[in-house]
């Protein structure tokens, strides 16, 4: 159960849009809506309503229900490699522009669709395993690198441990169309109380976030490749650090920070179409076995190519 304090930003607001925008992950209205009429919700020790205004100061007990079933379908078509598997587990290098989970405009072609068609997930506590294997974290569309997939309720659990207690090594790297300077940002993470697409630091209470940046080599026309390492993984969080808190962007970032002023770097930034963000390495204990496993691979073709850009 996750307990959310109304903040007085909320006063006015309905609880299902307060939720959806509270929510430490991406949450639909309908979505908060669904949860609301299954009784996942209570405010201040009540049923919630999905309607009812909001003071500011209450509290929200939150039991997030299940994923409702979609329709995923097995789709071979779908193509990642994989770098290591087990019984328990899969490791993978996810390209740049696959989505992780069907979504609204995004219904097919993604990993799960991928994964269903490639098989071996075991869930007996489960029986919808079939339409969403074991996801226990995400990259955004936009960002390639390396993820961990569970393949059984065992592995599952563990890694979802493990990511809830930080207990895990994260690097990315990512082109910045300015240079950071290196250290720690520490901020608070939310919602943006009013762009529903963003996250945003500057909140006076939120979830921590912390990123470690270290700048790896400067590039030409003042941009950086930068290695952030994540101390917390929050929605967004290298990309709202470095847009908001550094003022170095990721270049072709479409919600953070903005096309550069430089001509070149806008250019390479527009034909690139994503953020040139770069899950580089993820090092954790096998929740089954113990192993000390680390993963690490390099940018993909049209990072490497921007990189060649700007040597």
């Amino acid at each position: 159960m996750v307990r959310v304090v109304v903040p007085e930003s909320q006063r006015g607001q309905r609880v299902d849009r307060a939720l959806a925008a509270l929510w430490d992950a991406p949450l639909s209205r309908a979505e908060a809506q669904r949860w609301i009429s299954l009784g996942a919700v209570q405010l201040d020790g009540r049923p919630a309503d999905a309607s009812k205004k909001l003071r500011g100061g209450e509290t929200l007990l939150v039991s997030p229900p299940p994923p409702a079933q979609t329709a995923a379908l097995p789709d071979a078509s779908v193509a990642f490699e994989t770098l290591y598997e087990d019984a328990h587990l899969l490791v993978l290098d996810k390209p740049p522009h696959l989505v992780v989970h069907p979504a609204p405009g995004h219904p097919d072609k993604t990993l799960v669709n991928g994964l269903l068609a490639r098989g071996g997930f075991e869930f007996d506590d489960d029986p919808d395993a079939r339409v969403r294997p074991g996801i226990v974290h995400r990259l955004d569309k936009g960002t390639s690198g390396v993820m961990v997939v569970a393949k059984t309720a065992a592995a599952r659990e563990g890694l979802k441990a493990r990511f809830a207690a930080h207990d895990l090594e994260r690097a990315y790297v990512a082109v910045c169309a300015s240079t950071p300077r290196d250290g720690t940002i520490a901020t608070t993470h939310g919602r943006h109380p009013t762009d529903r697409l963003r996250f945003t630091a500057r909140l006076p209470a939120g979830k921590r976030a912390v990123t470690h940046v270290r700048v790896a080599r400067p590039l030409a026309r003042g941009a950086a490749l930068v290695e952030c390492t994540l101390e917390t993984g929050r929605t967004h969080q290298i990309r709202l650090h470095l847009a908001e808190i550094a003022g170095a962007p990721v270049l072709g970032d479409p919600v953070y920070g903005g096309p550069p002023r430089d001509p070149v770097l806008r250019a390479l930034g527009e034909r690139l179409g994503r953020q040139a963000l770069h899950a580089a390495r993820l090092g954790f204990v096998h929740p089954l076995t113990g192993e000390a496993l680390r993963f690490e691979t390099a940018p993909p073709a049209d990072m490497q190519a921007l990189l060649a850009e700007l040597s």
